[in-house]
């Protein structure tokens, strides 16, 4: 059906379904790429090796000095810290509530444009089938409009609809993996952030 025909000429048949799907297709990649960067860029600092730092720094009383470690991270549990470490001096529950805030900041900008993903992940496959439809219709219409056509010219139209629903699935199924991804990699930032706020309200309340 499709043999000698190039992506180009495959993507014609699709329709406008296919110019969609495969704007869909480059704005998830887009995004994977961006966030990889992102998430790997903060994934450098290993919070046990920063906790156990920032618990020297304390120890020895110098205040500043963890506070200089904090900015030299650019782990988002580092900010965390950081904006304890500000109100070191003040109650617990302030500190904690500055902390806490600070984690929702931060979670924010690790969830930055995954919901577009997971959007597109969740919808490709119906735009896909959407296109199928119009596909179909349009081939039914053309045999009545020719008036003559066998099994093989129905079979045909079919075949060459249901590209836009392989299509759909080509880039819904990446698309899904790279969201799971997202939110297995956001837990896990977020799972540091309350541990570190955990460990430094520990550790002023020793001090």
């Amino acid at each position: 059906m499709f043999a000698g025909k190039t992506i180009w000429e495959i993507i014609q048949i699709g329709g406008f379904t296919m110019y969609i799907l495969l704007f869909c297709s480059f704005l998830s990649i887009t995004i994977l790429l961006e966030r990889i960067f992102y998430y790997r860029r903060r994934s450098r600092t290993k919070r046990s090796e920063f906790m156990t730092r920032i618990k020297r720094a304390l120890k020895s009383g110098s205040l500043e000095k963890a506070m200089e470690i904090c900015k030299h991270s650019h782990a988002p549990f580092s900010n965390v810290v950081y904006s304890g470490l500000i109100l070191y001096d003040h109650h617990e529950k302030e500190i904690s509530s500055a902390m806490e805030r600070e984690i929702t900041v931060e979670t924010t900008k690790l969830e930055r444009l995954t919901g577009i993903v997971g959007t597109i992940g969740n919808t490709a496959v119906y735009i896909g089938l959407f296109g199928t439809v119009l596909g179909i219709i349009r081939a039914f219409h053309d045999i009545a409009a020719a008036g003559a056509g066998g099994m093989s010219i129905v079979i045909g139209g079919v075949a060459e609809a249901l590209v836009c629903t392989a299509m759909g699935l080509f880039v819904a199924v990446p698309a899904v993996i790279a969201f799971n991804y997202f939110m297995k990699k956001v837990e896990r930032f977020i799972n540091d952030m309350e541990l570190c706020a955990s460990e430094l309200i520990d550790l002023i309340g020793k001090g």
